[in-house]
């Protein structure tokens, strides 16, 4: 895929914008579009199962800059969540049942009041899940954080592209490989990863190029096999996910000339199965300013929940939330090709 270059933001892409990346998708002539599939289902308009997850994007400041990245997230980026809207967060959960909080970014461990808010959480009864990318673990800022982690029991769900050096290395950068194994054997070293531990390790996979990962199950068996027999590592699950053709990645499809044949590909696969499953069905996102959507992919293309719903967690209202209508557009064909994709990974089987 080439060479990492720095955020969109940085290079004062046109693609930067989220309304360019809308319009981009839609300057293409497709057989199909998203409502009117879903609606053919019964499933227009999408409304939420149950909110069971609250998922925080704490900022986009990362130490990496990937290549498929949905966030255009960077050492550049300095959008950061405050304690301030952390604690307003922190309030609405206390109003919920809202079993599961998962924090993500950018790097989340970068925030300096991370693992302040791992810890109230925590203190609330909640199972927490950091989306690490490993590579963080390997900063001196951070070197007791698998320690931290592994304390109050917080599930890992780490990216890691391939089990091969050259695909990871493709996509993340030269050396990202070297430092995510080096982060998985540290974690498996407090017994992330180990059957009855309690601390669970997930892998995250997505293609290294235009193409629908393969199924999910298949893909776990061989990353198991080996991830074991080259490196000795252990992890829980693995997650397969779609690459969303926004951002970063939408830049190198149009870049490459793979757009409208991805694009093809994703409405094609579309799978009403998956659609069903879709992870904005139970999930409610906030973004690092507390503005709240529907999931992390609409939050990047500044797509918020629709009103009535609230559009901020200082007017947090659970009943509102729970009943709305979600917003969709194109870049959704991406959730619900094939086997579906979501923060957890396959949406059907």
């Amino acid at each position: 895929m080439g060479k990492v270059l720095p955020s969109l933001m940085s290079r004062n892409s046109s693609l930067a914008s989220p309304r360019e990346q809308l319009a981009t998708l839609h300057r293409l002539s497709l057989d199909k579009d998203f409502a009117t599939v879903l609606a053919s289902d019964g499933l227009y308009p999408l409304r939420p199962t149950a909110i069971e997850i609250l998922q925080i994007n704490v900022g986009k400041l990362c130490n990496q800059t990937c290549l498929h990245c949905h966030v255009d997230a960077g050492p550049d980026r300095r959008e950061v969540m405050t304690q301030e809207t952390m604690m307003l967060c922190l309030e609405a959960l206390e109003r919920t049942s809202i079993s599961t909080v998962d924090i993500t970014g950018g790097a989340p461990e970068l925030n300096p009041k991370f693992r302040w808010l791992v810890d109230q959480c925590v203190a609330r009864g909640r199972q927490v899940i950091d989306r690490c990318n490993l590579t963080v673990l390997d900063l001196p800022s951070q070197s007791n954080l698998p320690e931290f982690l592994a304390e109050r029991q917080v599930e890992v769900v780490c990216s890691l592209p391939h089990y091969r050096q050259l695909n990871t290395d493709k996509q993340r950068g030269d050396g990202v490989f070297e430092k995510s194994i080096k982060g998985l054997r540290k974690l498996n070293a407090l017994g992330y990863g180990d059957e009855g531990s309690g601390l669970r390790l997930v892998l995250v996979t997505n293609p290294v190029g235009a193409y629908l990962p393969a199924q999910q199950s298949s893909l776990e068996k061989e990353w198991k096999r080996e991830l074991d027999r080259l490196y000795g590592i252990r992890f829980t699950a693995l997650h397969a996910i779609t690459n969303m053709p926004i951002s970063r990645f939408l830049e190198w499809l149009v870049d490459s000339s793979n757009l409208s044949d991805y694009m093809e590909r994703l409405v094609s696969s579309y799978n009403p199965a998956a659609a069903r499953g879709v992870m904005c069905r139970n999930m409610l996102s906030v973004g690092w300013d507390g503005t709240l959507f529907d999931c992390d992919f609409n939050q990047m293309l500044e797509l918020p929940v629709l009103y009535p719903a609230p559009r901020h967690i200082s007017d947090f209202d659970f009943e509102l939330l729970s009943s709305r209508s979600i917003a969709t557009d194109r870049h959704c064909f991406g959730c619900t090709a094939g086997a579906g994709s979501s923060c957890s990974g396959a949406t059907a089987t």
